[in-house]
């Protein structure tokens, strides 16, 4: 959401007598160790197929690999996974989702496949037409038990609002949030915010709190998205952060003063905990709760999205969303959230992220 802010922040000498006892050989038996690689089990759910899958969720912090059969479920128990038995698959739960996003541009709805219910999730926010809602409910009805709808009291809007004072980046006359700097192949050092910030190339980024120049917008999209060849972001823009006077370092700031260096990046998980850092909201957490969303905001229909319950003001716009040291999402738009507190209640709050990884593959760029 555009008003997009953000601040960018001896032991002595002892003989000692030990006894070494050869260890013994691991067995054929022994189990194996348990999968924790988010990656690894995404991997291990690729190679078994979309046909006998179902998706990948985190629950009580250990992953869990959905799957359709017995053979599958014993795949991910040897490879060291939790397996749990589901109806539909992975490409079942996509081809419904196709069907909801040939529905055609239905505002404030958002719609992704949640592996943990094993369901395409729908949420309807405020001021959805009525012939929208029509639209949806007919291809429900064609799939009993496979859609889950849910009415959210909050219309949807981007994190967007006019220039005020506070750490983030400004460009004619807007103020978003810096979410990541990457560079290219070529050591070129790129910082990523989202698109509907400022749609278009050529406008200049500033530092907000000074003024200093921080180089051109040289790409945005808001809209679209894909997830596979060719990679598309659906809310995304890069800033050439090249002025003399500019230093990007691959941290991000929290505002308890706290700098974290990044180190890699991916795709999240469903029920993952995540940091999300915004100039308004400042430091917030929350969990993954579906990995690809389809969520139309203020006209713009936007595919592959992640969506967090983590909260979000008008200014976080284009802010970074990490688990740890490793980079995930930007934050694009959400629920109307008018306050964020520090209660552990997430309840009616539902934001969108554009994917990080998925911004790297399109631009051909990398966290550092």
């Amino acid at each position: 959401m555009k008003h997009a802010r953000n601040r960018f922040a001896q032991l002595g000498s002892i003989a000692l007598l030990v006894t070494v006892a050869a260890a013994a050989p691991a067995s054929a038996d022994d189990p194996p160790k348990p999968l924790t690689s988010p990656t690894q089990a995404q991997k291990l759910a690729d190679r078994l197929g979309d046909d006998r899958t179902g998706g990948v969720y985190y629950e009580d912090g250990r992953l869990v690999v959905t799957v359709t059969d017995q053979e599958a479920a014993q795949t991910v128990r040897n490879a060291g996974g939790i397996p749990k038995l589901v109806k539909r698959s992975t490409a079942e739960l996509t081809a419904i989702g196709d069907e909801l996003d040939d529905l055609g541009t239905i505002n404030n709805t958002a719609w992704g496949a949640e592996a943990k219910s094993n369901q395409v999730h729908v949420k309807i926010f405020d001021e959805v037409p009525a012939a929208g809602r029509t639209r949806i409910d007919k291809v429900a009805a064609a799939h009993p038990g496979a859609i889950r709808i849910d009415r959210i009291r909050s219309k949807l809007k981007f994190k967007a609002t006019s220039l005020r004072g506070g750490n983030g980046i400004t460009s004619s006359g807007w103020v978003c949030s810096a979410g990541f700097n990457t560079k290219s192949s070529s050591g070129a050092i790129y910082t990523l915010t989202t698109g509907h910030c400022v749609p278009g190339t050529g406008n200049t980024w500033y530092m907000d709190w000074n003024g200093q120049r921080i180089g051109k917008q040289t790409f945005y999209r808001n809209g679209g998205g894909t997830d596979g060849s060719p990679w598309r972001c659906a809310d995304c823009a890069t800033i050439r952060a090249n002025d003399p006077n500019i230093k990007p370092l691959g941290t991000v700031r929290y505002w308890g003063g706290i700098y974290k260096q990044i180190t890699n990046s991916r795709f999240a998980v469903q029920g993952e905990g995540i940091d999300r850092i915004g100039v308004s909201s400042q430091d917030k957490t929350g969990k993954i709760t579906i990995v690809k969303v389809t969520v139309t905001i203020g006209g713009k229909k936007m595919k592959g999205m992640h969506e967090t319950n983590a909260c979000a003001l008008g200014g976080d716009s284009g802010g970074p969303a990490l688990r740890g040291k490793t980079a995930l999402g930007l934050l694009s738009g959400g629920t109307d959230e008018t306050e964020c507190s520090d209660s552990s209640d997430h309840s009616g709050v539902w934001n969108y992220l554009e994917p990080v990884q998925r911004v790297l593959n399109e631009r051909g760029l990398h966290v550092y």
